[in-house]
Formats: C-alpha cells, sequence, structure tokens
C-alpha cells in the first residue's frame, strides 16, 4: 500500500489514456492538492470520493489546464514542490522526479493543445 499517482488526458470518445504515474511523489501530491482546494475542491462530494465526508484529496480526479500546468513546472524548475507527508506517502526526493515530473508537463501541454482534457488522480 502507498501513494500511487497517474495523470491520463481524457479523448473525445471519453476514453482515457495515460501519460504519466509516479509511485510515492508526495510533493507532487501536495502541490496537487493546494491547485484542488485552490479550485474550490471539485468532486469533494460524498458520492465522488470512496473517502466519504472526510474530505481528503484521494481519488479525486483534478482537471489541469494550462495555467495549472504553468504553475508547476516553476514549481518543479525552482524547487518549490511543497514538502508533503503522509502515512503511506514515503518520503521524496524532488531531483528524482523532475525529468518525469517535466516529460509529464509537456505531454500534458501536447494533449489540451490537441483539445483534449488532462486529469491527475491519486490512490493512498
Amino acid at each position: 500500500m502507498g501513494l500511487d499517482q497517474f495523470a491520463y488526458y481524457i479523448d473525445n470518445n471519453g476514453k482515457r489514456e495515460e501519460i504519466a504515474c509516479w509511485r510515492k511523489h508526495p510533493n507532487l501530491q501536495g502541490w496537487m492538492e493546494s491547485r484542488w482546494e485552490m479550485k474550490g475542491r471539485p468532486g469533494d462530494r460524498e458520492e465522488d470520493s470512496i473517502m466519504g465526508d472526510m474530505g481528503d484529496f484521494n481519488c479525486i480526479p483534478l482537471e489541469l489546464n494550462h495555467d495549472d500546468l504553468d504553475d508547476l513546472e516553476y514549481a518543479i524548475t525552482n524547487s518549490k514542490l511543497p514538502e508533503t507527508h503522509g502515512f503511506f506517502f514515503g518520503t521524496d526526493s524532488d531531483d528524482e522526479y523532475k525529468a518525469q515530473d517535466l516529460e509529464f508537463i509537456q505531454k500534458a501541454r501536447e494533449a489540451l493543445d490537441g483539445g483534449l482534457t488532462v486529469c491527475y488522480d491519486s490512490w493512498w
């Protein structure tokens, strides 16, 4: 058990295609949770979350746009991902994931430019 994270795009037929996955990258999870909070906690309803009314950012897809990706790229390149801890999260080294994170951003931008929807999700 642990923090599993993934990003995908949704094509015009509703099909999901994975574009990135991470295992125990808690600082990325912390950044995404902050973004989720900033967006007003979309999807934070009991019927949408296996966590019920706990309000945790777990198993809740977060749609990302170009501004989100720009802000994420800034955080990654300037070592500004928030230090994040959780029981199942493990420990993080931003440098360990930097190349993978930047590759995800590139693929996500390409998907958005193609008119697709990009989402981040996690399970812990």
